[in-house]
């Protein structure tokens, strides 16, 4: 068991990594600040030698000591040629990130806990190319990029939505190591880019159907109908008395028989309150499967929420409206990762 000092002193470190961490980004967002469409400087691209490039400079010093003791010119001629292309290397790795433009390309809505899709397109004015690009959040999950022959290429990148609502992924890196791998350039921009999310579709319970009787909506159900005159048909054993026509009868000796019928609505109401005892969350994840499954057939389906009512109707565009409206439910207007 850690002793108290000990927590304390842990979360003082964690204190002081996320206070350090808020001034970096108060800092970042004065010096780059969020942008539907962002050059990329001097002021905006960071670059260090890799571990590669600081072996690389040790070589150099030990041949340069080595050169001195030795004061062999074949040394120092090696060394300086080494240094020299140190240099150029970090030059080209700058260029490389200097002078692109990123400007945001759209998103595709996803389910919680699910990759949110985004697009990021480059741009480059000139004939400048763009090589051994990579572009992300996730630093597992970088999207390779080069712009050599056409002016603009658009790049997909992935990023875990957290939660429903409003999401914004906040900044991500975009990074290379070309052409010696000595120097890493990157940056860390935000293109002010957001996605709805909805909320993570569970299976459970059911949905009861409404039923009416009437003739403008639904489908119409023969059997059982007892309400509308439908027509007539020939007599059949069993068929009670009352609904014998019998002016038909008299007028051609066929007995028949009247026919009632009923009008079912098909249109389904996915309702708050059919899943009564669940918190919040867990319901619009029902409501939201359950919607996802009457979208996919002929059913017209509609939405009641506390305070929000959506008619029933089928559709794309229904779709998108109803998973939208359980994804902005009670929901703040954004979550930055």
């Amino acid at each position: 068991m850690p002793t108290a000092s000990a927590r304390g002193g842990m979360m003082g470190f964690l204190f002081n990594r996320q206070a350090r961490q808020d001034r970096f980004d108060r800092w970042l967002n004065r010096r780059m600040p969020p942008g539907e469409s962002i050059t990329l400087t001097q002021r905006s691209v960071f670059i260090l030698p890799t571990r590669e490039g600081l072996y690389f400079l040790i070589v150099i010093a030990a041949m340069v000591l080595a050169g001195i003791n030795y004061q062999n010119s074949l040394v120092f001629a090696l060394a300086f040629l080494m240094a020299s292309l140190f240099m150029v290397g970090m030059l080209h790795t700058f260029r490389n990130l200097s002078g692109l433009t990123l400007l945001a390309g759209g998103a595709r809505p996803t389910f919680a806990n699910e990759d949110a899709e985004f697009s990021v397109v480059l741009k480059r004015v000139g004939d400048r190319s763009y090589e051994s690009l990579r572009i992300g959040w996730d630093k597992s999950l970088l999207a390779d990029a080069d712009l050599l022959e056409t002016d603009e290429t658009r790049v997909r990148a992935f990023v875990t939505a957290p939660k429903r609502g409003r999401f914004n992924p906040g900044r991500f890196l975009i990074e290379t190591n070309y052409p010696l791998g000595l120097f890493r350039a990157w940056s860390w921009l935000d293109l002010d880019m957001s996605v709805i999310v909805y909320p993570h579709p569970i299976a459970g319970g059911s949905v009861p159907s409404s039923t009416t009787t009437s003739q403008e909506e639904g489908e119409l159900i023969l059997k059982g109908g007892a309400e509308d005159f439908y027509g007539l048909r020939e007599y059949q054993p069993g068929d009670s008395i009352r609904h014998i026509a019998w002016r038909a009868y008299a007028r051609s000796d066929t007995l028949m028989t009247k026919q009632f019928a009923a009008y079912a609505d098909r249109r389904i109401w996915l309702d708050w309150g059919h899943f009564e005892g669940l918190d919040r969350e867990a319901r619009l994840s029902r409501l939201c499967h359950w919607a996802l499954q009457f979208s996919a057939s002929d059913d017209e389906y509609g939405l009641r929420l506390p305070g929000v009512e959506i008619l029933p109707a089928r559709g794309d565009i229904h779709r998108d409206t109803v998973l939208k409206t359980l994804a902005l439910f009670e929901s703040d207007d954004s979550h930055v990762a």
